[in-house]
């Protein structure tokens, strides 16, 4: 008590703030180098099509390494903020005890250098035998007590916040850094020394409302912003309303690490594992081709899961920017393992509403399978025979994750920059399923154009029963698709494609069921111009 009285009432805390800055210092510039490996290294070595064994290894070693310096950034960051938090800490207890000492003082003690206040003599003690002295004494020094606990207090916040710093930068272990699995240890690391600055868990967004989500977000500052996003990463990127970018990176961190486990475990796996291995690594690979791409050719991942088949978010621009976005939903037999289509499509979409005249790059096209796509398959030697299960025939997929796609367009407003964006929102197959069963519900997904292709129904049996409206929904239906043919008007509502259901006819020159982005023709063409926010060419060309 006495050494420490002494030491936090003369204190210094510069070289504390100095230390600080210092890390940080160090934080900024393992993130650069990290980022710089993807955007000049690995990314340029993806997109030039390097492949083999020697391309295989190198690939590992990279991402082994960048994962490092991702740990190494985390450790720094943490080491930081533990520093400032601690020196936060420490500056108000001293506050606390300077304020103590002063009051003591103004009352008329004296505070000896250990701490000790002193009883004032409230009268001269050769009349201490007065009746009256013990009570003035006891009357002048009726705040003596409150003085001492004051000081003892505010010495003990200052040594708890010490010990506790102490502690929590033991934990931040650098053994970490030149392991494959620092990552998942950092993040551990990360809670704990949230909790010591002051970071719950519990305050985070249920999820439910993007708007409330959104505005949680942006009233954090950018140090409880980094916190949240080093311990909680899975929690944030999956948060509908926050930035693109910080949804981006939370998800990337959790991808970092889910395959440095299975990494770690690869000789373990099982079937299930061992296809979301494959899934996740196929998308990292895609990710990571993208870094060296220009700014609107970028790829974003916002959000991810394993769960039965897996899904998977992926926009292929920035939606937040963006001055139109559509939303992609696929349909029957689409998973983890070949969402690479997905993202395919998408940039195909963003490809045909770019070259719309007068439109530019400010498009973002988001491949969305963030829902347990029912399985089918088609035997080519019979077309006739559509192979379902009973998910393709009936609307429960749909309408387990109908609201999941109401907040994910929710989420895409509320985290808009400037005038609100253009959204359309494209399904096909059991996708249009999936948009029509969500748009019917609630408020719908707040669309203003809708595109159905190849679809066996909307749940709906008019377009009136939709919230976009009748005259903004765009029906493709190739005459040769399967699925239009011989699953609509049964058990998903009645076909959208007959004029009589409402909406719009989208003129379609393919053929087939999965034809509708077939390069250089009026399909995929007609629904680049809808995301560009005009009327699709329904005029055949000759």
């Amino acid at each position: 008590m006495t050494e420490h009285f002494a030491q936090l009432m003369k204190q210094d805390f510069a070289d504390l703030d100095s230390a600080v800055g210092s890390w940080k210092k160090l934080a900024g510039a393992l993130t650069n180098t990290q980022t710089g490996s993807g955007r000049r290294v690995t990314g340029p070595l993806h997109k030039a099509g390097w492949s083999g064994t020697s391309a295989s290894y190198g690939f590992d070693a990279m991402e082994a390494t960048e994962s490092k310096l991702g740990t190494g950034r985390t450790n720094a960051q943490l080491i930081a903020t533990t520093l400032d938090t601690l020196n936060t800490k420490m500056q108000a207890a001293q506050r606390k005890l300077r304020a103590a000492v002063a009051d003591a003082e103004a009352a008329g003690h004296t505070v000896r250098d250990d701490g000790w206040v002193e009883p004032k003599q409230a009268v001269d003690p050769k009349y201490h035998n007065d009746p009256d002295y013990a009570d003035i004494q006891r009357d002048a020094n009726s705040g003596l007590g409150g003085f001492r606990a004051r000081i003892d207090a505010a010495v003990l916040e200052a040594e708890s916040a010490s010990n506790e710093g102490a502690e929590v930068l033991r934990q931040i272990d650098p053994f970490d850094l030149d392991k494959r699995y620092g990552g998942a240890h950092a993040q551990e690391d990360a809670a704990r020394v949230a909790a010591f600055a002051g970071i719950d868990k519990k305050d985070i967004p249920d999820g439910t409302d993007p708007q409330r989500s959104a505005d949680w977000w942006k009233g954090l500052d950018e140090e409880q912003q980094r916190l949240y996003l080093a311990a909680y990463p899975e929690q944030i990127g999956g948060l509908d309303g926050l930035p693109t970018t910080t949804r981006d990176q939370a998800n990337r961190t959790v991808l970092d690490m889910r395959l440095n486990d299975y990494a770690l475990r690869e000789g373990s796996l099982g079937y299930h594992d061992r296809s979301s291995y494959r899934g996740l690594q196929a998308m990292k690979d895609r990710l990571d081709k993208s870094d060296s791409a220009p700014e609107h050719k970028q790829l974003y991942l916002l959000g991810f899961s394993t769960e039965k088949d897996g899904r998977a978010i992926v926009a292929v621009g920035n939606p937040d920017t963006a001055k139109h976005t559509a939303v992609s939903v696929p349909g029957t037999s689409n998973q983890l393992d070949n969402f690479g289509d997905s993202i395919t499509r998408a940039e195909k979409l963003q490809d045909a509403s770019d070259r719309t005249p007068g439109r530019g790059t400010d498009v973002a096209v988001i491949a969305w399978l963030d829902y347990d796509a029912p399985e089918a398959t088609v035997d080519p030697s019979k077309p006739t025979e559509f192979n379902v299960n009973l998910g393709v025939t009936t609307p429960g997929r749909a309408e387990d994750d109908a609201e999941t796609l109401r907040d994910f367009t929710g989420g895409l407003r509320a985290s808009h920059q400037g005038e609100p964006t253009h959204l359309t929102v494209i399904g096909h197959s059991y996708g249009s399923t999936m948009v029509g069963t969500a748009d019917s519900g609630g408020k719908g997904l707040g669309a203003d154009d809708m595109i159905v292709v190849g679809s066996p129904g909307l749940n709906v049996d008019r377009a009136d029963q939709l919230n976009v409206s009748p005259s903004r929904l765009w029906v493709g239906a190739a005459e040769d698709d399967t699925v239009v043919n011989w699953t609509s008007d049964k058990t998903l509502g009645e076909n959208p494609a007959d004029p009589a259901f409402g909406g719009q006819q989208m003129y379609v020159d393919t053929s087939g069921h999965s034809g509708y982005w077939d390069d250089g023709s009026q399909s995929l063409e007609n629904q680049g111009r809808i995301i560009a926010g005009l009327t699709p060419d329904n005029t055949p060309r000759s």
